[in-house]
């Protein structure tokens, strides 16, 4: 068993090519006992964004702060709180702040997904 608060949780400043003001929280993974899959809280401040990638495994999303938005495959959705995604294995996508304030977001990937 495993419980906490997000604001216990180490955050982890992400840089390369393609991010900007990005932070990374594992929330859930096989340290907590989640042998297979691993739940992490991204923190995107004003002008951030993920980089566009894609890899072969899935992720679902769940916005929890703020505003954002999803870029799929060439077409950007607009996202906010409460609002849920599932991005399929192969598919190029970001995230990327929209508005005012910070975006948080929490993202569902498998183990191999959390590099």
């Amino acid at each position: 068993m495993f419980v906490s608060h997000r604001d216990e949780i180490e955050a982890r400043k992400i840089s390369g090519e393609g991010i900007q003001g990005v932070t990374k929280q594992v929330l859930i993974g096989p340290d907590q006992g989640w042998e297979d899959q691993v739940m992490r809280l991204f923190t995107v401040e004003e002008g951030g964004y993920t980089p566009k990638h894609e890899h072969p495994w899935p992720h679902s999303i769940f916005v929890v702060e703020g505003t954002g938005t999803l870029f799929v495959d060439g077409k950007d959705y607009p996202v906010k709180v409460g609002s849920v995604a599932y991005v399929t294995p192969g598919k190029k996508h970001q995230l990327r702040q929209a508005g005012e304030g910070r975006f948080v977001f929490m993202c569902i990937v498998p183990k191999e997904g959390d590099q």
